[in-house]
């Protein structure tokens, strides 16, 4: 049964990310770190990852797609898809909720809630110009949360 979850999901992912590629992305972001807040154990918290985002392109044109890699924080590559709706936004400010999949290869079972190693994501994201932070909530065995910080930069 996991198998058919982690094999819907990810075609899931696939076929909603593939689907936008052609249009182009409209921003990159650059994954810089994270630091894991009330952490019971040591994590890597320099997470270096890419991520392509495709603005205004689902769900009546409201939803933000993106999809990316990245250095989870035990030291293994990692890939997300995920769906971004804006709450507030101008030209400086932005904050958003958002929701996605990750793919923790060999790690699905330090979270609490995992199908294999496909690991459900969700949050609030903050961005200042450039500068963006995430906050999601532990949903690991050894964390309250995690916040993550980059930069994000415009492709038009």
């Amino acid at each position: 049964m996991q198998k058919i979850a982690k094999t819907a999901m990810l075609s899931m992912a696939f076929a909603l990310s593939a689907s936008y590629v052609t249009a182009g992305p409209d921003q990159v972001s650059i994954l810089l770190g994270s630091h894991h807040v009330g952490a019971t154990r040591t994590f890597e918290e320099v997470n270096p990852g890419l991520f392509l985002t495709w603005t205004e392109v689902a769900i009546g044109q409201r939803l933000d797609l993106t999809v990316g890699a990245f250095r989870n924080s035990y030291g293994d590559g990692s890939v997300a898809v995920s769906g971004v709706y804006p709450l507030y936004r101008t030209q400086d400010w932005g904050f958003d909720l958002f929701a996605g999949v990750a793919w923790y290869p060999g790690n699905g079972d330090q979270f609490n809630h995992a199908v294999d190693d496909m690991v459900p994501l969700g949050g609030v994201q903050m961005r200042y110009r450039n500068l963006f932070i995430q906050a999601l909530p532990g949903g690991g065995n050894a964390v309250d949360a995690t916040l993550t910080y980059g930069l994000t930069f415009p492709l038009n």
